[in-house]
């Protein structure tokens, strides 16, 4: 990877780099994963927005209990809107309802969001056409459990946070006047809720800030007293609420520069004020911790290191303060980006973007071990953003 030295200048650099990266390794992916007999029972499925530049497509993939990974019959699927075929430097491009009805995809180049309904077989079907994300460039999308949904949009003349309705029949609509602006400098990363879905978060990867709101019971957004909050170190890009203690929550500093990745940990209040926990941020080691995923019970936490092409994985210790317990290779790796672990939380997947590969780590407690299978080649063509296991 080329120095590594663009890190410290921002996502648009990082996005750029994903591109060109995986445009020239996609050929050379590994084909471990594409064994044609596969005797293993299937127990749920695997999703990524192909962010194909035209005609957007969903990467869709079985996922079987021994951790490999098979496409779909009939993958990649339409969206319906344009992706924008170089990398999005975000987390969350791609989203599930909690019940696993319904995906919610960013069609960057298009400035729309897609939904799509889960069908038999896992086959992700378009629902209507897809609607205006409220801005240019989509990058995020957050989904509650109420049916609100936020989208970051990050591209010149039209950042910011919009507001939306998902409603039972998979329709979206915009809500009136939700939508906050913020600087284009900002370089939007990131935007999701705690489990509630009464607080959201929005990252400044561009300016190294951290937006905190509280959500109103109409589904508007009040900033917190001193919100932006300035991150600690450079880029803040993944983040996450802890599942388990929702006021816990964990921001990745991708841009310190090579081998200075941290990660900081925050205790939000009632009202939205972010608080470092113990000695935050926590050093990995690594170079450009983008990417955060949480354990379900709240006890580890797992960040991807797309300039190592390795996760490093920590024990949240009870106070919320991070113990590194080390850093795992992932094969054929390079320019890694979004993971999610499956519902079982027994797997971790990772959107190898930059080399189009689906990896696999079986996972035991803070320990990740990359499945015989792994990698799987992704489709040609675009620019992975986001993972969704369901």
């Amino acid at each position: 990877m080329r120095n590594r030295i663009w890190l410290a200048v921002g996502g648009s650099v990082l996005a750029a780099s994903i591109s060109l990266l995986g445009a020239a390794t996609a050929a050379s992916a590994s084909t471990a994963g594409t064994s044609t007999a596969h005797t293993s029972t299937v127990v749920g499925y695997t999703y990524i927005d192909g962010n194909t530049a035209a005609a957007n497509t969903i990467d869709g993939f079985a996922r079987h209990a021994d951790g490999s990974v098979t496409p779909l019959p009939g993958s990649p699927f339409p969206a319906g809107g344009a992706g924008l075929g170089t990398g999005l430097a975000s987390q969350g491009a791609l989203q599930a309802t909690p019940d696993g009805r319904y995906l919610l995809a960013v069609d960057a180049g298009s400035n729309q969001v897609s939904v799509l309904r889960i069908t038999s077989g896992g086959v992700p079907v378009r629902v209507g056409q897809p609607v205006s994300s409220g801005g240019i460039k989509p990058v995020s999308v957050a989904v509650a459990p109420s049916g609100l949904v936020y989208v970051a949009n990050s591209g010149a003349g039209g950042s910011g946070y919009s507001g939306f309705r998902l409603h039972v029949d998979g329709s979206l609509t915009p809500i009136p006047g939700s939508t906050v602006t913020v600087p284009d400098s900002s370089g939007l990363g990131d935007v999701f809720f705690n489990a509630p879905g009464d607080h959201l978060i929005g990252t400044r990867t561009g300016t190294s800030e951290i937006d905190s709101f509280v959500v109103l019971p109409g589904g508007h957004l009040l900033a917190a007293k001193g919100s932006p909050f300035t991150g600690q170190g450079l880029g803040q890009l993944g983040a996450e609420f802890s599942p388990a203690r929702p006021a816990e929550l964990f921001v990745s500093n991708a841009h310190n520069g090579a081998g200075l990745g941290t990660v900081s940990a925050y205790r939000d209040s009632l009202s939205g004020q972010l608080t470092p926990i113990g000695a935050s941020p926590f050093a990995d080691g690594q170079t450009a911790p983008c990417w955060v995923e949480i354990s379900h019970d709240g006890r580890y936490l797992f960040t991807v290191n797309t300039g190592s092409g390795n996760i490093s994985s920590y024990a949240v210790n009870p106070d919320g303060s991070l113990t590194l317990i080390g850093s795992t290779p992932i094969r054929g790796g390079g320019a890694d980006i979004d993971a999610r672990l499956s519902p079982d939380g027994r797997y971790l997947l990772v959107d190898g973007s930059g080399n189009h590969i689906l990896s696999v780590f079986a996972v035991n407690g803070g320990t990740l071990t990359e499945v015989p299978s792994s990698p799987t080649p992704l489709p040609a063509g675009g620019a992975p953003a986001g993972i969704v296991n369901i």
